[in-house]
């Protein structure tokens, strides 16, 4: 049986390839920028792991995140296991429906108010009180995130035409919650299993003037050109969390939403304000992991999720060995 691969960035698929094949698994890669699915045609002997993001369309192939939900949909369907299905992939192209379900499963959430089009923007952001940031419903590398410190500077900037939509259309306008520390933190699970948590330095990412666009981009990703960065201060822009374990109860929630959500994989973040609060604010399912940080401390992520892998395909033969 196959490890089929769903995916559109290149650049992120050595780490895979590499614990797949020290698995010893056969793998077939697909990638996906767009297609064609044949309703009734044969299905792939094995299962699937989904490696589409939600960021797919800031390099050109929002077709293949359209292919891909569609695609997902219709393997699950016909009873193929999927790593992070149709369920997962929902979730991660709507921050709505993430923070709808995060609520639901009693997370804390900052509070959002989902716009569709300009027209309604204005009157929406006196919902919240200022300062405020605006988000892409559709994330993706930090586009459309931006933070406002009136609701005078936002009436400005939507009526200077300025407003760079999201994919699907919608705006998000939420709280602004100003981290304790310069970090916001990312939770890593895999199946179940608490991983390992890493704090990423908000230096130049967080602290805004008021409509200047966030200068985020990958500076949250802990993996390609700011993996190795550091801070002015000269420490490591990327340090695991020890004091973060899987007997945290935040944590133990997150596995319980990743259960309940059909997530088999996800890195999930959460900024901690000035009273110690911890607000959860994306779930990210095509998570990728700091190499520097997993050699430091002897983990592996993929590793964990290559092993998955392993165990499903195992079962399947074992499935089929036994009819």
């Amino acid at each position: 049986m196959t490890v089929h691969v769903i995916y559109e960035n290149e650049d992120w698929m050595p780490p895979v390839r590499e614990a797949l094949a020290s698995r010893g698994l056969r793998v077939v890669e697909h990638f996906t920028a767009g297609g064609a699915l044949e309703i009734g045609g044969d299905v792939p002997d094995g299962i699937v792991l989904n490696r589409m993001s939600p960021s797919s369309h800031t390099r050109g192939h929002q077709g293949g995140v359209v292919y891909a939900r569609e695609l997902l949909g219709w393997l699950e369907a016909r009873g193929v296991p999927v790593i992070n299905g149709r369920r997962a992939f929902d979730l991660e192209l709507s921050k709505v429906q993430q923070h709808a379900s995060l609520e639901a499963a009693g997370i804390r959430t900052p509070r959002t108010v989902a716009v569709v089009g300009s027209a309604d923007a204005k009157a929406a952001a006196r919902k919240l009180d200022a300062p405020f940031i605006t988000k892409h419903n559709q994330g993706g590398k930090g586009l459309g995130v931006q933070l406002f410190e009136s609701h005078e500077a936002f009436d400005q900037f939507i009526d200077g035409g300025t407003l760079e939509p999201s994919p699907d259309g919608v705006l998000l306008l939420q709280q602004y919650i100003k981290p304790a520390g310069d970090f916001i933190t990312r939770v890593e699970l895999v199946d179940g299993e608490f991983l390992y948590a890493i704090r990423s330095s908000t230096e130049g990412g967080f602290e805004l003037c008021p409509a200047d666009a966030c200068s985020i981009d990958d500076a949250m990703c802990p993996v390609g050109e700011q993996a190795e960065a550091v801070t002015s201060t000269g420490e490591k822009k990327f340090q695991r969390r020890e004091d973060i374990t899987a007997d945290d109860p935040l944590v133990q929630a997150y596995v319980r939403y990743m259960a309940d959500n059909g997530l088999r994989v996800a890195g999930i973040e959460f900024v901690e304000d000035a009273d110690g609060v911890r607000w959860t604010y994306d779930v990210n399912g095509t998570t990728n992991y700091n190499g520097s940080v997993e050699s430091e401390h002897g983990l592996h992520g993929m590793g964990a999720i290559a092993d998955l892998c392993a165990q499903l395909i195992q079962a399947g033969e074992q499935a089929a060995a036994a009819k």
